[in-house]
């Protein structure tokens, strides 16, 4: 019989924060139809105390059977309520967006990435071996089918050659195996099976298959055009989506283990470089809070920045669309590159 976590009094996590006695008490037994169980939801975030959230949903199911956790966690992080409905947009007309930096004096690179998972399976933290190679086929297949400028090879992780992991690893492509958070959470299992990663000839666009999502739909390049890499982006899901089918649900959007990623799953990010900015660090906070922006370090979540270069991205991703979350970015950037001129 599972009891009640002992978490240290410095635990600041939102599972801390909202895992009570009494909706442990309500949850404990509970298990998903797939099987899936609170203790397993909770553990990465019992195992580091020092997680920002510490819980992961093992199958879409989880939201609701454990749903006074998780709608206390999304309504905390995203201000988004059980009633809510979620809105989806990826009409690429609809974003308003310039290159905000031609002469390439500020902004090093674009990203936007969504997670997504396949309907009829578990996510990661639930999913059987077996289950993954399944993913791993289906998604193979389906990525190649994609033509002219998302063209491209897949890579699986298993039985990789050393040249081409030395090649993905100096392209920066390559994921890990994943970090402490991950493995608490199930999400390394059978390692490296059923993983692997798909890029297109230019290098612009990228898709890891069973990461901490199913999908991580990456698009990228060199420079500031936001435009360019949301078209990219989204005339891949287009593609993907007619032979595989995502999980989705009115109320919570896209399905992802991580509950900070629900909804449009996005993250819209520029490596920017604002060295006069990054001394004024009250002005930074001011303007990326204003809209609706996070900062990170060179190297992503848990980094610090160098050399005066930051990780920009937006941090709405549930109640607002995928056009939203890029708009936010776009306008933010461009009031930070305007702050950076006049200091």
């Amino acid at each position: 019989m599972p009891s009640f976590p002992n978490f240290p009094d410095n635990c600041n996590s939102l599972l801390c924060k909202h895992l009570t006695p009494a909706i442990f008490e309500k949850l404990r037994n509970r298990k998903t139809p797939r099987g899936f169980t609170l203790m397993q939801a909770i553990n990465s975030g019992i195992v580091n105390p020092d997680s920002s959230i510490g819980v992961y949903a093992g199958d879409k199911e989880s939201y609701e059977v454990f749903s006074p956790l998780f709608d206390a966690v999304i309504k905390e992080y995203h201000g988004f309520d059980h009633e809510d409905m979620h809105q989806s947009n990826l009409d690429i007309s609809a974003l308003q967006a310039t290159d905000l930096d031609p002469n390439n004096q500020y902004i090093l690179s674009t990203r936007i990435r969504v997670g997504r998972n396949l309907d009829a399976l578990p996510l990661g933290p639930g999913i059987s071996e077996l289950q993954r190679l399944d993913v791993e086929k289906q998604v193979s297949t389906a990525l190649m089918q994609l033509d002219d400028d998302l063209k491209g090879e897949y890579y699986p992780l298993e039985g990789m050659s050393k040249k081409v992991q030395e090649q993905l690893i100096q392209d920066h492509f390559l994921f890990k195996e994943g970090d402490r958070f991950l493995e608490a959470a199930g999400l390394n299992r059978e390692w490296p099976s059923g993983r692997g990663i798909f890029h297109n000839a230019a290098k612009s666009f990228l898709v890891w298959v069973n990461e901490e999502d199913q999908l991580r739909i990456i698009s990228m390049q060199q420079g500031g055009d936001i435009k360019t890499v949301f078209e990219r982006l989204v005339n891949a899901i287009t593609t993907l989506e007619k032979s595989l089918h995502f999980s989705y649900t009115e109320h919570l959007g896209y399905i992802t283990s991580c509950p900070t990623n629900l909804g449009t799953a996005m993250r819209a990010s520029v490596h920017i470089k604002l060295p006069k900015l990054s001394q004024n660090m009250e002005l930074f906070n001011t303007i990326t809070t204003e809209h609706h922006l996070q900062i990170r370090g060179i190297h992503g979540e848990h980094s610090e920045s160098e050399a005066g270069i930051f990780d920009i991205s937006n941090r709405r991703r549930l109640g607002v669309t995928e056009v939203e979350c890029v708009q936010d970015m776009h306008d933010g950037v461009a009031a930070l590159i305007a702050a950076e001129e006049k200091l």
